[in-house]
């Protein structure tokens, strides 16, 4: 694969904010990549700067709220997808057709928790998206304690979504991540 001027910068940029980028990109053509612990919109530009260096695209659901001009604009061109959190259906029945009805790559990014605020009991959206389109989870992470950001290992969905997400966040948690403001991310 060739990379671009652009890709290659990522990977450079990504050094230079000393990040260590871990593993490749998820291979599958359609995915989902669950990003966790999000604490800081500067995940996002990480986890970013990460997926392109690979080479890769990714869409990332993001609050509407963020999408004024001119952020909109970037955050459209860097992959960002509005979400109006007031109607989290909506959003996952788009995400639902969106991935079930496209003919290239389409690897989605979703930070569990649903926001960057502390929270014990992370959203299911992702499951429901998975499991109807039959698609792999991939346990991504950014650990600001390590500066490293990565793709971890797929996960296996049951049809309990509660009891998958609490597996998946015991998994993270064995991992001892930190996020950017660690108050943030709650461990049990």
């Amino acid at each position: 694969m060739i990379m671009t001027t652009w890709e290659k910068f990522c990977g450079w940029l990504l050094k230079r904010m000393g990040w260590t980028a871990v593993g490749g990109a998820a291979e599958d053509r359609v995915c989902i990549l669950l990003g966790a612990p999000h604490t800081s919109i500067m995940d996002f530009v990480i986890s970013y700067l990460y997926y392109r260096s690979l080479g890769e695209k990714a869409r990332c659901l993001v609050k509407k709220d963020l999408f004024f001009w001119p952020l909109g604009i970037l955050l459209r061109k860097m992959g960002g997808v509005p979400v109006d959190r007031k109607h989290p259906a909506q959003c996952v029945k788009k995400m639902i057709d969106d991935m079930r009805d496209s003919k290239e790559r389409f690897h989605l990014a979703i930070a569990p928790e649903g926001t960057r605020k502390p929270v014990a009991r992370w959203k299911t959206g992702y499951h429901t998206i998975a499991r109807t389109i039959g698609c792999p989870v991939y346990l991504a992470y950014f650990d600001w304690g390590t500066k490293r950001v990565g793709i971890g290992r797929s996960f296996t969905l049951t049809d309990d979504a509660r009891r998958d997400t609490a597996e998946i966040q015991k998994i993270y948690e064995d991992m001892h991540l930190v996020g950017k403001h660690p108050e943030k991310y709650i461990t049990h």
